[in-house]
């Protein structure tokens, strides 16, 4: 079967979330801003912005107003790890 093509915004998204998996953005670091980041990954603004709404909904970044957008958390695994009640999440 075919995998069906990702939107951009998600690309990015997923993207951005390696960085913070890697530590290449660790908890606390400002990621750049919307216009720096059209550039550095040469898509629209509005794709930027889809990106950062879909890593706030991941729990990874927050915004705030007039300061910017900072990591907060880290990615989770896939489920391959059991939990507290032995299975997998």
């Amino acid at each position: 079967m075919t995998e069906l093509p990702r939107y951009e915004y998600v690309k990015l998204a997923d993207a951005i979330a390696a960085d913070i998996a890697s530590g290449k953005l660790p908890q606390g670091a400002a990621l750049p801003g919307e216009r720096a980041m059209t550039d550095l990954y040469r898509v629209s603004i509005g794709t930027v912005r889809r990106a950062i709404v879909e890593l706030r909904k991941r729990g990874l970044v927050a915004t705030l107003p007039a300061k910017g957008t900072y990591v907060i958390g880290m990615p989770e695994s896939d489920g391959g790890a059991p939990t507290e009640d032995g299975s997998n999440a």
